[in-house]
C-alpha cells in the first residue's frame, strides 16, 4: 500500500468563464484526488455549486459548467478519509450564515475536530457530513465579529492541525494558510486575475505566473479593492509536509518555494552515495519513484531503465477475477519488462514502504520476471509514525518501520538488499540546513501540533 493522495484545492478572481478555468485547474490537480471534485461559482452576489463524485472529468461536463455562471470560483478535488466516499463529504461545502452565501474548500487536517464538533452540536449546530471543514463554517457562522474576515480569523484561532483554505462570499473570495504551513498553497497572476492552487502545475495550464506562496499564517483578502495580506495569528517557525517532495506534488510543481523534480533528484544521488550497490540497471518504482532513481543512476553511474511500466488508466476501482491470481492489485497496476529484467541485477527505486505488503508483491514479480537480484532503495526514512495533518496514513501498529529493523524488512519483501535515506539527508535534499524547516514527524514522531482526537481526518 501507498499513501493516498491529498486534496487540491483552486480558486480563481476575477475571470471571465470562471468555471470552466476552475475545470483546467483542478484538471491539473487530479493526482491530489480522484474519489470526488466540486466547483462553486460567484454570479453577482449568488453562488452556484455543483460537486460529485468520481474524477473532474466524469464529474464536469458541458451542461455542468454551463450550470455555473460567473466571475469567480472555487473547486476541490478531494480523496476520502472520514466518512469514506460519500458524496455528502464532497467540497466546496456551501452554506447559508450571518454573512450571506459562504463556501469552502481546505485541505488539510484539524487536529481537534472532533471536541469542537461535539462542543458545537451541544449549542445546537447540525453538520451534514463528517468533514472537519464544516466545522470551520460552523465556527464561523457563530463567530462575534462583525466582518467576515474577522470572523474567519476569530474561527481559525480556535482550530488546530492543518489547513490551507479557499473561501468564497458574495463578495469575495480569501485563502488562509496556518501558522505551520503544512499543506501547500501558491499565489498566482493571470493579467488582472489572482489565481489560488496548492500546486503550480495548476498554473502553467492556464498560462499564469507564479508570484509566491501564501505565507504560513497568512490570510489573504481577493475583493474589489484588490488584494489584502494580513497576519493575524501568533507567528512560529513553519513545518511544511516534506512529503509533498517525498511523494504527493507532481513533479512539475513548484511547491514550498522549491522544485520538487530538483529536490527528489538530489535524494536519489544522496542515496546513491550512501548506500552504493554493484548491478546492471536502476529501475524506479512509477511514478513517484522515476526522479529519484534518475538522480541515483547519475550518481552511480548505472543505467536508468523503465523496468516496470505503469497502466495509467487504472480507475478508483477494477473487477478482480473471480478465479484468484496472485498480486491482482500491484499487476494491473504495474507490469514488468521481462526482456530487460531476465537474469539482470537490479536496483529497484520507491519513495516510501508504507505496510511493506505491496513493496513485498513488487519484488515477487520482478522476481517472476528473471530478474537475478533485486536491491530496493528508498528515497526517504523509514516511516514510523501515523500523520495527523492531512495524509491518510495506517496506524503505527500497520507501519512495518514502526516495530521491525531494516535487515527484518528486508526479509519481509524478500529483497536482496533494503536501504532508506537518511534523515540528515532528506533535510539535506530540502535545503533544511538545521533540520528544523519541516514537519518530519512521519519519520521521527515528533508532532509540532500535538492530536487531541488521537485519529486522521481528512477535510
Amino acid at each position: 500500500m501507498a499513501f493516498k493522495d491529498e486534496c487540491g484545492v483552486f480558486g480563481i478572481w476575477p475571470a471571465a468563464e470562471a468555471s470552466r478555468k476552475t475545470y483546467l485547474g483542478l484538471y491539473a490537480l487530479q493526482h491530489r484526488g480522484q474519489e470526488a471534485a466540486g466547483i462553486c461559482t460567484r454570479e453577482g452576489r449568488k453562488l452556484h455549486l455543483f460537486k460529485g463524485l468520481g474524477y473532474v472529468a466524469d464529474v464536469f461536463g458541458e451542461a455542468t459548467l454551463d450550470s455555473l455562471p460567473g466571475d469567480a470560483a472555487i473547486g476541490h478535488t478531494r480523496y476520502s478519509t472520514t466518512g469514506g466516499n460519500v458524496a455528502s463529504a464532497a467540497h466546496p461545502f456551501l452554506v447559508q450564515g450571518r454573512f450571506g452565501q459562504l463556501a469552502l474548500c481546505h485541505n488539510g487536517n484539524l487536529t481537534n475536530a472532533e471536541s469542537l464538533r461535539e462542543g458545537l452540536i451541544q449549542e445546537g449546530a447540525v453538520f451534514s457530513s463528517p468533514s472537519d471543514s464544516e466545522v470551520i463554517l460552523a465556527l464561523i457562522n457563530r463567530a462575534k465579529a462583525k466582518g467576515l474576515a474577522d470572523a474567519i480569523v476569530e474561527a481559525l484561532k480556535q482550530v488546530e492541525g492543518a489547513y490551507s483554505l479557499l473561501i468564497l462570499s458574495e463578495d469575495q473570495l480569501i485563502a488562509a494558510r496556518d501558522p505551520y504551513g503544512f499543506r501547500p498553497l501558491a499565489l498566482g497572476k493571470l493579467g488582472a486575475t489572482y489565481v489560488l492552487a496548492s500546486e503550480t502545475t495548476a498554473f502553467d495550464l492556464l498560462e499564469a505566473q507564479y508570484e509566491r506562496e501564501v505565507e504560513p499564517g497568512e490570510l489573504l483578502i481577493l475583493g474589489a479593492a484588490g488584494a489584502q495580506s494580513l497576519f493575524p495569528f501568533t507567528k512560529v517557525r513553519a513545518k511544511p509536509c516534506v512529503f509533498e517532495h517525498v511523494y504527493f506534488a507532481r513533479p512539475d510543481s513548484l511547491v514550498f518555494g522549491q522544485s520538487v523534480l530538483s529536490t527528489r533528484r538530489k535524494m536519489g544521488r544522496l542515496l546513491a552515495r550512501c548506500h552504493p550497490v554493484e548491478a546492471d540497471y536502476v529501475v524506479p518504482v512509477p511514478d513517484s519513484g522515476v526522479h529519484a532513481a534518475l538522480g541515483y543512476a547519475e550518481e552511480s553511474g548505472i543505467p536508468f531503465e523503465f523496468g516496470l511500466i505503469r497502466n495509467h488508466y487504472v480507475g478508483r476501482t477494477f473487477i478482480e477475477p473471480r478465479q484468484h491470481i496472485r498480486s491482482f492489485g500491484v499487476k494491473v497496476k504495474l507490469n514488468p519488462v521481462r526482456e530487460l529484467l531476465k537474469g539482470k541485477r537490479v536496483i529497484l527505486v520507491d519513495d516510501s514502504i508504507v505496510r511493506g505488503t505491496t513493496s513485498r508483491k513488487i519484488m515477487q514479480m520482478v522476481r517472476n520476471a528473471g530478474a537475478a537480484e533485486i536491491h530496493l532503495r528508498i528515497s526517504s526514512p523509514p516511516t514510523t509514525h501515523s500523520c495527523f495533518y492531512g495524509i491518510d496514513t495506517p496506524t503505527r501498529e500497520q507501519l512495518i518501520a514502526s516495530h521491525n529493523s531494516t535487515e527484518e524488512i528486508c526479509r519481509f519483501i524478500e529483497a536482496d538488499t533494503l536501504a532508506y535515506l537518511t534523515l540528515k539527508d532528506l533535510q539535506t535534499s530540502m535545503k533544511d540546513a538545521d533540520g528544523q524547516g519541516f514537519c518530519y514527524a512521519c519519520f521521527t514522531g515528533e508532532y509540532p501540533v500535538t492530536p487531541q482526537d488521537g485519529k486522521t481526518t481528512c477535510g
